[in-house]
């Protein structure tokens, strides 16, 4: 156990761990789009994607009061976990890891900007509660993803150094997030490209978790 003292495995929930990127945008527009934002994949990628609550409701309702936009939104994560319910399927490859983090006592932290509710929803939806030793939630810290705080937090808790771990993510603000952080980062071609997510500060991109090339990366970590 004592070598694998300062390693951890930090991942993103939605679109990292399971790609519910396309329910999000479905709830979005069904709130949003009565008020005259609808979007599509490409500007959901660009505007809502990995942002707090907190920051969409200051862009899209700004003429609204703070409780009102907080309604709103909660509105949408009602949608969203009524959507998601009974139809989670964990990324390709995903559990292969898990096991292998476990097996190997590298500790595993969820962080994310996502509200409570829905990261305790995925993650006993995916039956994986149990796996991770914390969960952070970007909203109830002072600032969420892209600040490095989430994953600083997480590094903590788990007592692990940066530059030891990896972190998986799929938005440019996660991304951003975990690299101020220090923390290696691999990007989940969920929802952006590979050149997008190497833009925001990835060190490489794979499409799921069994990806040949990440799982010789990662098998070459572990060891």
């Amino acid at each position: 156990m004592s070598d694998s003292i300062g390693r951890a495995l930090l991942f993103d929930i939605d679109g990292t761990l399971a790609n519910t990127d396309p329910l999000h945008l479905k709830a979005f527009n069904q709130v949003l789009g009565p008020r005259g934002h609808v979007f599509d994949h490409a500007r959901f990628s660009k505007e809502l994607q990995g942002f707090s609550n907190a920051s969409i409701g200051e862009r899209f309702l700004a003429d609204e009061a703070l409780e009102r936009r907080a309604a709103i939104l909660g509105e949408k994560e009602e949608i969203f976990r009524t959507l998601v319910a009974g139809q989670i399927e964990p990324l390709p490859g995903l559990m292969a890891l898990l096991d292998q983090g476990d097996s190997a006592g590298v500790p595993m932290v969820a962080v994310t900007n996502a509200p409570r509710l829905n990261a305790e929803l995925l993650l006993s939806g995916l039956g994986i509660t149990h796996r991770f030793k914390a969960i952070v939630i970007g909203d109830e810290l002072p600032h969420g993803k892209p600040h490095p705080l989430p994953y600083q937090e997480g590094l903590r808790f788990v007592g692990a150094s940066a530059a030891a771990s990896i972190a998986f993510e799929d938005s440019r603000s996660g991304v951003q997030s975990a690299t101020a952080a220090g923390i290696p980062t691999v990007g989940i071609r969920t929802s952006l490209s590979h050149a997008d997510l190497v833009a925001a500060g990835a060190v490489t991109s794979a499409s799921a978790f069994d990806d040949p090339d990440l799982v010789a990366r990662l098998a070459a970590a572990m060891a």
